[in-house]
């Protein structure tokens, strides 16, 4: 049969993240061992009080259908919680998600269209650029690799990116794949470009209880000006370790809820009723947790940083989130695939994100576990 697909699917390629994880299962299933460090899933348990509240959700029933937009419960322990961090969303303005990624493709999907214009800052996650392409729009970067990442050097550059043309500007912070987290005066300086572009900002803080030294990630919402023009995206996945449970959330004026809930309303209906239970509780009692499992991520960074300078490897280190952007040779793709088949430890090519020379690296794995990558690294000449 002589099958044609949308032109939405056939321009874009499967997740590079998921991919390099795929090969990993299929070598281990072989009998590989392999340190697999490309996706960035946590690897302590999910909480068990998070476990005991699903299971009592589901004996309390639970089970249905949950309200498209999230239980009342869940959306109100948001609110309280954005609002500490400066955001004046009220219950209304929020829709509960399965998952973070679900959220950012109703938004997408909401505001991109046809030649839309969709500015993203290098590098960047893989799939903002899928999301992106398959509502049509097209792609303007600002690459940050010059400026160690961070985004406040580059505002020159992204102020010739954007003009009254553009449609919606990314912005992550801490970032995944580099771990850094942007300053107040750059997020400042992406206010008042949003500002007089008239430009939507999605300012992703999937990572924003994962910092260290002291460091705190602004809400990009919270900045005079923000309000009405920034979507807030987060979810439960990285700081309460419920990557499984897929459940997030988004936070916007009004309109775009609106618009958004009507995706969500076609499409998934609504986030697992029993897992926003458990989200409840996530909220109200894991602040501990969170912080035992970043202090964790700040040691393993350390470490890692140690021991890539004893093989003479200068790794620019985040102040965020658990990744790292390796230098390695300019076809990182090529070297990627020969890591994982010669020294069997998985790391992400940073062409995917858009930063070339690179491969992303997810310390969220043991001390020991890391120890044995760069070890086996090295021994293979790959340092």
């Amino acid at each position: 049969m002589n099958r044609e697909f949308a032109d939405r699917v056939t321009r874009i390629e499967p997740s590079a993240t998921v991919a390099v994880s795929n090969l990993a299962s299929q070598l281990e299933a072989d009998g590989v061992d392999v340190v697999d460090l490309s996706v960035g899933e946590p690897d302590f348990p999910t909480p068990d009080v998070v476990v005991e509240a699903a299971k009592d959700a589901m004996d309390a029933g639970h089970t249905g259908y949950a309200p498209s937009k999230g239980i009342p419960e869940l959306r109100a322990e948001i609110v309280d919680r954005l609002g500490e961090r400066g955001l004046p969303y009220d219950e209304d303005q929020i829709i509960v998600t399965p998952g973070g990624k679900q959220g950012l493709f109703e938004v997408f999907q909401a505001l991109v269209d046809e030649g839309s214009e969709v500015v993203l800052l290098d590098p960047a996650w893989v799939s903002y650029e899928a999301m992106a392409k398959i509502a049509g729009g097209d792609l303007t970067r600002v690459d940050l690799t010059d400026h160690e990442f961070q985004l406040e050097p580059a505002l020159d550059d992204l102020a010739e990116a954007v003009s009254d043309d553009t449609q919606l500007l990314v912005v992550n912070s801490p970032s995944n794949p580099t771990g850094a987290v942007y300053s107040d005066a750059a997020l400042e300086g992406v206010r008042d470009l949003a500002v007089e572009h008239d430009i939507t900002v999605i300012s992703d803080e999937i990572y924003d209880r994962i910092t260290y030294d002291g460091v705190k990630a602004t809400s990009l919402g919270s900045l005079d000006g923000m309000e009405d023009r920034t979507v807030t995206l987060n979810g439960f996945s990285k700081a309460y370790s419920m990557t499984g449970w897929r459940l997030g959330y988004i936070a916007a004026p009004d309109d775009i809820v609106d618009e958004a809930g009507k995706l969500q309303s076609h499409s998934v209906t609504c986030a697992t009723n029993f897992v926003q239970h458990a989200g409840v509780t996530a909220l109200r009692e894991c602040d501990e947790f969170v912080a035992e499992m970043r202090d964790a991520f700040a040691d393993r960074r350390e470490m890692l940083a140690d021991l890539f300078a004893d093989h003479d490897v200068d790794v620019p280190v985040g102040d965020g989130a658990f990744y790292m952007m390796v230098p390695v040779d300019d076809d990182d793709q090529q070297w990627c695939e020969d890591a994982i088949q010669e020294a069997h430890v998985a790391m992400v090519p940073g062409s995917a994100f858009g930063a070339p020379g690179y491969a992303r690296l997810s310390y969220a794995a043991s001390e020991e576990r890391l120890r044995e990558a760069v070890e086996r690294l090295a021994e293979n000449d790959f340092l």
